[in-house]
C-alpha cells in the first residue's frame, strides 16, 4: 500500500541523511556520513562529534583521544558506542571534549575529558567510554534519581534539564551558577537561583551559559467589586426617576475604610520604530526591603521608564522584578555595579539624556496611576448595561456617543493631545487626587438619558481612556491556548564569564548567577544557542538575535556594542527557523523563495590546510553578513542544523512521495503568516492605538487578532519542532486540535463584523490618514488589495478578513498531506476530514458571516436615522426587511405606514416615529392554513400581542425569509408526564430538557420535534448515553439518522415511528471488542427483514441473503476467510434444505444440510478431481463425515458428458432483481413516488428542487458538511436539462452531463442513491466478501444496478428511449440528403441509447476496486500462465520475436524514433518497434467502463496501422492472418499483468449493441492473444 511504501522508504536511505562541512566558499563541498541507519540527532565538539541514529544507537567520530584501545586518535568513520547497545538513548550533546547523552528512562552517560569534572565523574581525568552520572536529589529522604530531559557541554561545565523543568551543573567555573567558589563540583547540583520556574532549554558555550525559560502567568487582576469591602453597600447606585436614571458612584463607607483598588499590572509597549539598543534597567524595582544587592539611586532609569522602551509585544512584566532576596540582583556586589555605571558606553547615555521630559512623565503615570483604567472601564461598562435596562434609545445615545466622540478622538492632532495632557503631567505629584475628583464628578454626572448635554467630551475622552499607550496584541491575561503547544512567553537568562559580552547584559563582567536577559523581553524566543564566545536566541517571528565575540562576524550583523542582542542582518522574506553556533561560526536553517528549506553562514571561512596557527585564523576572511551556502539546494529537504567547532552539520530527508515537502510547505507557510499577522500589528495597530484610539470594539477586535496570532506563532513552533523530531502526522495541532483553531477563527470573524457594521472602518480613515499620511500606503501595503481605487475604508476591511483566507491554506496542505497516504488508512481519513472542516468553516466565514455584516452595514447606510441608530448594535445582523417586499398588516388602518425588520435577535416593526422591538427568543411564528381563509400569510405571537401579516399573492418567497431564517434558541426544562408544555409553541428552533435527563435540541413544529435534531437519553446501567442525530416528524425520530448507543452499537439508516425502518447499516462493537459484526441491509419495525449482508468479523464469516425476524431465512450465501463457500436454504437463522458447499480446493457437496456447516441427508460429494459419491451423509465438514452411497469415476469417454452437467453456482443465492430494494424504494420515496414508476414526473422535479434548496439551506448554517466542489455542484443542479419533442444526441449528452453531476452529490436523490450502491456493494465485495465464486453474482448485482437506475432516469426524462432505442436525428437542413435505407441497417454508433453507456461511467469507477480483485482472483491460473509466458517471450529482441511470432517481413520497422532521434532497427534492438501502438495498449490499465477499455484497443489498432502505412508507403487494407501476428507482438510488449482479468471485465460489461460491430472484432483479436499467449510453445 501507498502509506506502507511511504513508511519503507522513510525508514530507509531516504530519511536522516547527514553532511557536513566547513566554511563557506564555493569550493566547499558536504561530505556524506554514512550509516546504516537514518541519524536523528547529531552534536558537534570542538573535534568530534557525536551521533543518535534510529533505534536509539550512538556513533562518535573525529578526534577521540580518550579511546584507549585505538591506533589513531582520529576517526574517520562513525565507532559504534558498544557500552550504550543495551540503552534507548533519546538525546545526544558534545562539548568541546566531553561529550553526553540521555536515555529514555532519563539516566545521563557522559565520557571524554573529565580533569575539570565536567563528566561528574571523580578521581579520573579521563572517561574511555560512556558511564553513568547520578543525578540525585539530596533534599528528599531517600535521596531519589532525577529523570534528565536533556544535556549540554561546555569546555568545562555541563548543564542538565530535568523532567521537572529545573536545571543541574556539574564541572568548573562560575558558569555553573552554583552557591560555591570551590572548584570542580563532581556530583550534580541543581542551580537554585531559577528554582520554581519552568526552563524550556539550556545551552552551554566555552565558558558561559544560556538558558530559555517560560514566564511565569501574570497576577490574577482582582475581580471588579460591586460592593464595598467593609460594610458591603454597593459602590454603584442607579436611582430610576420618572424619565431617565441616575448613576453615581457617591458610596462613603461608614467605617472609615475605602475599599481598596489594586492596580492591574500594566506594560507600555515599545513603538516599533524606536531603536532597541539601550541599556535597559534592572527590573528589580517592585521587590521587598530586604534586597541584598540593591541598584544605586543613580542607575541610569527607573522601571517605568524602561517599560516605555523595553517591550515590543508587551508581555507582562518578568517575575525577576517580584524575586526577594539576594538572587533578584544581576549583579555580583555594589563595587561591580559603580564600576558598570562609569563604564556605561557614551552610545547608551546619549540613547538615555536625549529623551523628553513629558516622555518620561506620561509614562509614570501610566504605571503608577494604574488604577484610573480599571475605574473608567467600570464606568463604561456599568453605563452599557444600565442603559439596556432602561430602553432602545438610552443604548443608541451612549453608543453614537462611544463611536462618535470617542473614535472622534483619534482625529486630534497628536501635538493637540499631547497638550491637553500636559497638566496631567503637572500634577503627578499630587497623587491622582485631581483627576479622581474630575471622574467622580463625571460619574455622578452621567444621568441619563441626557447624556450628550451634560458630558464634557474632554473629560469623556479622558475617562474612557486608557492611560497605557499600547493594548497588547498577545495580552497577559489570555490563557496559553493549550497546554501541549509551545509557550511563547519565554525570557532569556546568562551566567557565566562575560568578557567578550556573551552573557547580553550590555557590559563585560561575570555573573556568578543566572540573571535575566532584559533587551529579550517580549521578543518570544523559541530557542537559544551558544557557541565559543557567542550567542543566538531564534524567535517565534524568525528572527534571530545575536551577541557576544564578533572577531570573525559570526553574529552576522557589524552593529555594535555586541555586549546586547542585535537581529542578525538578513533580506527580507528569509525566515529562519533553525540556528547552530560552533567555535568562530553561526549556522542558519531559513525559509526562501522555494519550498525546500535554505542554509545561511556567517563567520570565518575555514581553509583545508590543517596546519593553520591561531594567528592565521584570527586575519582569516570572514562574512560581514550571513551569506547563502551555494551548494544548499543540493541536500534535499534540511530538517536540523548543527555547528560546534569549526564543523557544520545538517540533517537532510529526501522527498519521498511529495511527503516531506508537504509538510515543510505547510510549517514554512505557518511562520510566513505569522510574521505577517505580527507585521500587521507593529507597523498599523500599535501606531493607531498612540493617538489613544481605545473603542471598545477596536480593543475587542485588536484581542481577537491577538489570540488568533498567539495561536498561530505557537502552531508555527510547534510545526518546525514536528520536523526536527517526530513525522507522525497524529502531532499535528492543527490536526487534533482543529476545534481551537475553527473556534478562535469564528470567535475573530465576529469581532471583525461588529466593528464592520457599527462604521468602525470608516472612523479609522481619518487617524490612518493622520498617522500614515495621505496615501496609507502602510496599508496599502500589508493589505495586498489588488483592486485599485477602492476607498481607505474597503481596504482595511480586507486587511482583517485576510486571515480568513488562511484557512483555505490549512485546508490545501492538509490536502495535499492526505495524497501521501493510502485512501483507506486512517491517517488519509484524519487528514481529509480535517480539510473539510476548515475549508468549509473558510467558506462559512467568507460567504456568510462576511455578507451578513456588510448586508447589515449597507442597511444602516441606507436608512440613517434616530430609530435605526437606536437599533444599532454591534452584534446583531440584519436578515432581511419588508421595504421591497409586499407584505402588509391584517386590519391596518388606510394610511398607516407599517415596515417590518427582522434581525438575528429580534422583529422590528416600525410605524411613522414609533417603533416596537420583539426579541426572538419569546417569539413564535406560524403559517396560516389557506384552505380555510384564502389569507397568504403569518401569525406572529409574542408576550405582548399578536398580528397577522399578510402577503399579496401566495408567492411564498415574500414570506419565506421570516420562517426559513427564524432561528431562535429557548431552554426550557419540562415535566416528563406533560413532554409538550404550551409555552413552547413559542419557539420554532429550541432545547427541551426533562427532569430525567433527556435532551433534545432542534426544530419544532405545533409544538413537537419536527425537522432536524439532537437527541440524548442517558443509559444509568451502562453509565452513557443514546445519542441520535437526524430527521423527526409529529414528535417521533422518522427519516434517515444515526443512532449512537450506548452499548457501542452505531446504527446509520432509515427510521419510522422510532423504529428501525427501511435500509440502513448496524455496527456491533469494535474491532478489538468480544463480537464485532456489521450488518447492512433491509429493516421492518426495528428488525431486520428482506435481503441484507452481515459481516461476523469474529467468526470470519459474511452472510449474504434475506432474514426475517433477525433471523437468517430463505436464501443466501455464505463464504468465510478460509475459502469455503455455502450457498442454500436457512431456516431458524441454521443452514437447513438444499444447499451448495464449496472448499477452496474446489471440494463439492450439494445436498441437505440440517445445521450451519452440518451435512444431513441425501447429496452428491464432488472431488476436485471429478470423482464423485452419491449416497447418504452426516457430518460437520471439515471433522470427519459419515456417508453409506455409490463411489463413481467418470471414465475419460464421459467427461464431455459430466461437464454438460457441471455445477452452475448462483441458482440457490438471491436474484440480484431481488437485493438492496429497499435502497430503490428509498429513492422512489424521495421522488414522491410510492411505489417504482408510480408518479408523477413534475412532483419528482419538485422534490428534488425542495432537496437541494434544503440541502443548500443546511450547507450555509452548517458549512462543515460540504466541500468547496459539491457547493458549486450544487449551484449547477439547479438548472433542469429542457427539451422539447424526442431526444437528439445533442439533448443525449446534456442528460449525460446531469446525470454526472447528480451522482456526483449525495445531496441530489440519485446521487444519495449511488452512494448507497457503491457503500452496500463494497460491503458485500471486500474482506471475506472477495471470493472468486462471488464474481457471477458481483456482475450480476451491477447489471441489476444499471436496469434499476435507468428506470429512473428514464422516469425523470420520459422522451428517452428505452434500451436499445434509437435516439432522433436532429433536423436537417433542406438540401442535405437523408440516407434512411442506411439507418435502418446498422445504428450508428453512440446514437442507440443503453444503460451501459449511460450510467456505467458514473458507477463503475467507484465500484471498481472490488469488482476487479474479484477477477483478478478468478482468473489468477490462467493468468500466471500467460505472465510467465509474457517474461519468457519479452527476454527476445524484436526482430527475433518478430520472426517467431511470424509476422511477414515487409511489416518489420527499419528505423525507430527514440528520444526524437532516428535510428536504424538492429538485430539487438529491444523493446523499440511498434513503441507508440504498446504505449497506447498499456493504458487499458488506467480506465474503469468497457466503452474506455475498447477505445484503447481501436487506438492501439490505429497506432499499428500509422506505422505500418508509413513503411509501406501506400495505402493498405489488412487481412486477419497478417494483422494478428503484429497485434500478437504489441500484446507481448505491452506487458499487462491481469489481461486476463480485463478480457473477461470487458466481455461481461460491454454494450451489447457494440458486440457486432468494429469494436467487436478488435477484442475478439485481444481475447485470441491471449489465449494464444498460453498456449505458445518457445521452440
Amino acid at each position: 500500500s501507498l502509506s506502507k511504501k511511504r513508511n519503507t522508504l522513510m525508514n530507509k536511505s531516504e530519511r536522516g541523511l547527514l553532511h557536513t562541512w566547513r566554511g563557506y566558499s564555493y569550493s566547499t563541498t558536504p561530505e556524506r556520513v554514512l550509516l546504516s541507519r537514518p541519524v536523528l540527532q547529531a552534536a558537534l565538539g570542538a573535534r568530534h562529534g557525536v551521533l543518535l541514529v534510529e533505534g536509539g544507537h550512538v556513533y562518535s567520530f573525529g578526534d577521540l583521544p580518550w579511546k584507549q584501545n585505538q591506533t589513531s586518535s582520529v576517526v574517520t568513520e562513525p565507532v559504534l558506542e558498544a557500552v550504550l547497545s543495551e540503552q534507548r538513548v533519546v538525546f545526544v550533546t558534545a562539548g568541546s571534549a566531553h561529550s553526553g547523552v540521555v536515555t529514555e528512562d532519563g539516566g545521563v552517560h557522559m565520557w571524554g575529558e573529565n580533569a575539570h569534572g565536567q563528566c561528574g565523574l571523580s578521581g579520573l581525568s579521563v572517561i574511555p567510554n560512556p558511564t553513568p552520572v547520578g543525578v540525585l536529589n539530596s533534599v528528599a529522604t531517600p535521596p531519589q534519581t532525577v529523570p534528565i530531559l536533556e544535556v549540554a557541554c561546555g569546555d568545562q561545565h555541563t548543564l542538565a534539564l530535568s523532567a521537572k523543568h529545573e536545571v543541574w551543573a556539574w564541572g568548573s567555573g562560575c558558569q555553573l551558577g552554583l552557591n560555591t567558589s570551590t572548584f570542580p563540583v563532581w556530583k550534580p547540583q541543581k542551580v537554585e537561583h531559577l528554582a520554581g520556574r519552568h526552563v524550556l532549554q539550556v545551552a552551554c558555550g566555552a565558558a558561559h551559559s544560556l538558558v530559555l525559560v517560560r514566564c511565569l502567568p501574570p497576577p490574577q487582576e482582582p475581580r471588579k467589586q460591586d460592593k464595598c469591602g467593609q460594610c458591603h453597600q454597593l459602590l454603584y447606585t442607579m436611582t430610576d426617576k420618572e424619565d431617565h436614571v441616575i448613576i453615581s458612584d457617591g458610596h462613603h463607607c461608614p467605617l472609615g475604610v475605602e475599599s481598596p483598588t489594586e492596580p492591574g499590572p500594566s506594560m507600555p509597549s515599545i513603538p516599533a520604530s524606536e531603536p532597541q539598543n539601550q541599556v535597559p534597567a534592572s527590573s528589580q524595582e517592585h521587590v521587598e526591603p530586604a534586597i541584598e544587592y540593591s541598584a544605586e539611586p543613580e542607575a541610569p532609569a527607573t522601571n517605568g521608564e524602561v517599560c516605555v522602551e523595553a517591550s515590543e509585544t508587551n508581555t507582562p512584566e518578568p517575575d525577576s522584578c517580584r524575586a526577594t532576596g539576594g538572587k533578584s540582583s544581576p549583579y555580583p556586589d555594589e563595587q561591580a555595579v559603580k564600576a558598570y555605571l562609569k563604564r556605561l558606553s557614551d552610545h547608551a547615555l546619549a540613547e538615555h539624556t536625549t529623551k523628553t521630559p513629558s516622555t518620561l512623565h506620561s509614562a509614570q503615570v501610566s504605571l503608577k496611576h494604574n488604577s484610573v483604567t480599571p475605574m473608567g472601564s467600570a464606568l463604561n461598562n456599568l453605563v452599557v448595561s444600565c442603559a439596556s435596562a432602561v430602553g432602545e434609545r438610552v443604548v443608541s445615545t451612549y453608543e453614537a456617543l462611544s463611536l462618535r466622540k470617542v473614535i472622534g478622538e483619534g482625529r486630534e492632532r497628536v501635538e493637540e493631545r499631547l497638550r491637553q495632557e500636559e497638566p496631567i503631567q503637572g500634577k503627578k505629584s499630587s497623587s491622582l487626587g485631581d483627576i479622581r475628583e474630575e471622574e467622580a464628578e463625571l460619574s455622578r454626572r452621567l444621568s441619563l438619558p441626557g447624556l450628550l448635554s451634560q458630558v464634557s467630551p474632554r473629560l469623556l475622552r479622558r475617562t474612557s481612556r486608557p492611560r497605557a499607550r499600547a493594548i497588547p496584541l498577545t495580552p497577559g491575561g489570555i490563557p496559553e491556548a493549550d497546554a501541549h503547544l509551545p509557550s511563547l512567553q519565554t525570557e532569556v537568562w546568562s551566567w557565566g564569564r562575560g568578557q567578550e559580552g556573551q552573557l547580553g547584559h550590555g557590559d563585560l563582567l561575570s555573573r556568578p548567577q543566572p540573571v535575566y536577559v532584559k533587551s529579550l523581553n517580549g521578543k518570544e524566543v523559541l530557542r537559544v544557542a551558544a557557541g565559543a564566545h557567542h550567542s543566538l536566541a531564534l524567535t517565534a517571528q524568525s528572527q534571530v538575535f545575536s551577541w557576544g565575540c564578533n572577531t570573525s562576524g559570526q553574529l552576522g550583523h557589524m552593529e555594535s556594542p555586541t555586549t546586547l542582542p542585535h537581529i542578525t542582518k538578513l533580506s527580507d522574506g528569509i525566515r529562519v527557523w533553525d540556528i547552530g553556533a560552533g567555535q568562530q561560526h553561526t549556522l542558519l536553517l531559513a525559509d526562501g523563495d522555494c519550498i525546500q528549506p535554505i542554509l545561511y553562514y556567517s563567520g570565518q571561512q575555514v581553509k583545508e590546510v590543517m596546519e593553520q596557527t591561531e594567528e592565521e585564523e584570527q586575519t582569516g576572511e570572514y562574512t560581514q553578513q550571513p551569506v547563502l551556502l551555494p551548494f544548499c539546494m543540493n541536500l534535499g529537504y534540511v530538517s536540523s542544523v548543527c555547528a560546534g567547532g569549526r564543523t557544520c552539520a545538517a540533517l537532510t530527508d529526501c522527498n519521498v512521495m511529495g511527503f516531506i515537502a508537504s509538510l515543510h510547505e505547510l510549517a514554512a507557510a505557518e511562520r510566513k503568516y505569522y510574521c505577517k499577522l505580527s507585521n500587521i500589528n507593529s507597523l498599523l495597530l500599535q501606531p493607531l492605538l498612540k493617538l489613544g484610539m481605545t473603542v471598545w470594539l477596536l480593543q475587542n477586535l485588536i484581542g481577537r487578532l491577538g489570540r488568533l496570532s498567539q495561536l498561530t506563532g505557537q502552531n508555527s513552533a510547534s510545526l518546525t519542532s514536528f520536523l526536527r523530531r517526530s513525522r507522525d502526522i497524529r502531532g499535528l495541532v492543527i490536526l487534533e486540535d482543529a476545534h481551537l483553531f475553527l473556534g478562535t477563527y469564528s470567535e475573530y470573524c465576529s469581532a471583525v463584523g461588529d466593528l464592520l457594521v457599527m462604521g468602525g472602518f470608516q472612523a479609522l480613515v481619518k487617524p490612518c490618514h493622520d498617522v500614515f499620511g495621505k496615501g496609507a500606503e502602510v496599508v496599502q501595503k500589508l493589505s495586498k488589495c489588488s483592486e485599485e481605487g477602492l476607498p481607505l475604508s474597503d481596504i482595511l476591511a480586507h486587511l482583517f478578513y485576510l486571515p480568513i483566507k488562511h484557512l483555505h491554506e490549512y485546508g490545501r496542505l492538509l490536502l495535499k498531506l492526505a495524497t501521501c497516504y493510502e485512501v483507506s488508512s486512517v491517517d488519509y481519513q484524519k487528514l481529509q476530514d480535517a480539510c473539510s472542516k476548515y475549508e468549509s468553516m473558510a467558506l462559512h466565514l467568507k460567504r456568510r458571516r462576511r455578507k451578513e455584516a456588510e448586508y447589515t452595514l449597507h442597511f444602516w447606510k441606507s436608512f440613517p436615522g434616530k430609530m435605526t441608530d437606536s437599533l444599532r448594535k454591534p452584534s446583531r445582523r440584519l436578515i432581511c426587511e419588508s421595504s421591497n417586499k409586499a407584505l402588509t398588516l391584517q386590519n391596518a388602518g388606510r394610511f398607516s405606514v407599517n415596515w417590518f425588520i427582522l434581525f438575528n435577535d429580534a422583529l422590528v416593526h416600525a410605524q411613522f416615529s414609533t417603533h416596537h422591538v420583539f426579541p426572538l427568543a419569546t417569539l413564535w411564528v406560524e403559517p396560516i392554513s389557506e384552505e380555510n381563509t384564502g389569507l397568504y400569510g403569518l401569525k406572529v405571537t409574542s408576550p405582548e400581542e399578536s398580528f397577522t401579516l399578510l402577503a399579496s399573492s401566495p408567492a411564498e418567497k415574500q414570506i419565506r425569509p421570516f420562517q426559513g431564517q427564524h432561528h431562535t434558541h429557548s431552554t426550557k426544562t419540562v415535566d416528563s408526564r406533560r413532554p409538550h408544555d404550551d409555552w413552547l409553541c413559542l419557539c420554532s428552533r429550541g432545547v427541551v430538557k426533562w427532569p430525567d435527563g433527556r435532551m433534545y435540541t432542534g426544530t419544532f413544529k405545533n409544538g413537537l420535534e419536527d425537522g432536524f435534531g439532537d437527541y440524548v437519553v442517558p443509559n444509568k446501567n451502562l453509565n452513557s448515553c443514546d445519542h441520535y442525530q437526524g430527521q423527526w416528524k409529529d414528535g417521533k425520530i422518522y427519516g434517515f439518522g444515526t443512532f449512537r448507543y450506548a452499548s457501542g452499537e452505531i446504527y446509520e439508516g432509515s427510521f419510522q415511528d422510532n423504529m428501525r425502518h427501511g435500509h440502513g447499516m448496524l455496527r456491533s462493537g469494535k474491532l478489538n471488542s468480544t463480537s464485532p459484526s456489521v450488518f447492512i441491509g433491509q429493516w421492518q419495525y426495528d428488525k431486520k427483514s428482506g435481503y441484507g449482508v452481515f459481516d461476523d468479523i469474529t467468526r470470519g464469516e459474511k452472510y449474504m441473503g434475506m432474514w426475517l425476524d433477525d433471523q437468517r431465512q430463505g436464501n443466501g450465501v455464505v463464504v468465510t476467510q478460509f475459502g469455503l463457500y455455502y450457498e442454500g436454504a436457512f431456516n431458524n437463522n441454521k443452514m437447513m434444505g438444499t444447499g451448495v458447499l464449496l472448499s477452496e480446493d474446489d471440494t463439492t457437496f450439494e445436498g441437505d444440510f440440517s445445521e450451519d456447516w452440518t451435512l444431513n441427508g441425501k447429496g452428491v460429494l464432488t472431488m476436485p478431481n471429478g470423482d464423485y459419491i452419491e449416497g447418504s451423509f452426516s457430518g460437520v465438514w471439515g471433522t470427519g463425515l459419515k456417508m453409506s452411497g455409490s463411489y463413481y469415476k467418470p471414465s475419460l469417454y464421459d467427461s464431455d458428458k459430466e461437464k454438460a452437467h457441471a455445477l452452475k453456482l448462483g441458482r440457490l443465492a438471491v436474484h440480484s432483481e431481488e437485493k438492496w430494494k429497499a435502497v430503490f424504494l428509498e429513492c422512489w420515496n424521495r421522488l414522491g413516488c410510492d411505489s417504482p414508476g408510480q408518479g408523477q414526473t413534475t412532483t419528482a422535479w419538485d422534490n428534488i428542487a425542495v432537496a437541494l434548496t434544503a440541502n443548500r439551506r443546511q450547507q450555509r448554517d452548517s458549512p462543515e458538511l460540504l466541500s468547496r466542489s459539491h457547493h458549486k455542484t450544487l449551484e449547477s443542479l439547479e438548472f433542469i436539462p429542457q427539451h422539447v419533442g424526442p431526444v437528439t444526441l445533442e439533448v443525449y449528452h446534456t442528460i449525460r452531463r446531469y446525470l454526472v453531476k447528480a451522482c456526483d452529490t449525495p445531496l441530489h436523490p440519485l446521487g444519495r442513491l449511488v452512494e448507497t450502491l457503491v457503500s452496500v456493494y463494497r460491503m458485500t465485495y471486500v474482506g471475506v466478501g472477495a471470493n472468486r465464486r462471488l464474481l457471477p453474482q458481483a456482475v450480476n448485482e451491477i447489471k441489476s444496478y444499471l436496469s434499476c437506475i435507468f428506470q429512473l432516469v428514464r422516469f425523470l426524462f420520459p422522451d428517452l428511449p428505452e434500451e436499445g432505442g434509437s435516439l432522433a436525428d436532429p433536423p436537417k437542413e433542406k438540401g442535405s440528403s437523408d440516407p434512411a435505407g442506411k439507418q435502418l441497417e446498422s445504428p450508428k454508433p453512440g446514437c442507440v441509447v443503453s444503460s451501459s453507456a449511460l450510467l456505467l461511467p458514473v458507477l463503475l469507477p467507484r465500484l471498481y476496486p472490488p469488482l476487479f480483485t474479484l477477477y483478478a482472483l478468478e482468473n489468477e491460473k490462467e493468468d500466471d500462465v500467460y505472465w510467465e509466458c509474457v517474461l519468457r517471450l519479452n527476454k527476445q529482441p524484436d526482430l527475433a520475436l518478430l520472426a517467431f511470432l511470424g509476422v511477414q517481413q515487409k511489416f518489420w520497422p527499419v528505423t525507430v524514433t527514440v528520444h526524437g532521434e532516428k535510428q536504424q532497427v538492429l538485430s539487438s534492438t529491444k523493446d523499440a518497434c511498434f513503441a507508440s501502438a504498446v504505449e497506447a495498449l498499456q493504458q487499458i490499465s488506467t480506465t474503469f467502463t468497457p466503452s474506455d477499455k475498447l477505445q484503447v484497443i481501436q487506438l492501439t489498432f490505429e497506432e499499428i496501422t500509422q506505422e505500418v502505412l508509413a513503411l509501406l508507403k501506400q495505402d493498405f487494407l489488412w487481412s486477419m492472418d497478417d494483422l494478428f501476428p503484429v497485434f500478437l507482438f504489441v500484446v507481448l510488449r505491452a506487458r499487462i499483468r491481469n489481461l486476463g482479468s480485463e478480457v473477461s471485465l470487458i466481455e461481461d460489461l460491454m454494450d451489447p449493441c457494440v458486440q457486432h460491430g468494429e469494436h467487436g472484432i478488435m477484442f475478439t483479436t485481444l481475447k485470441a492473444c491471449y489465449y494464444q499467449i498460453q498456449h505458445e510453445k518457445i521452440t
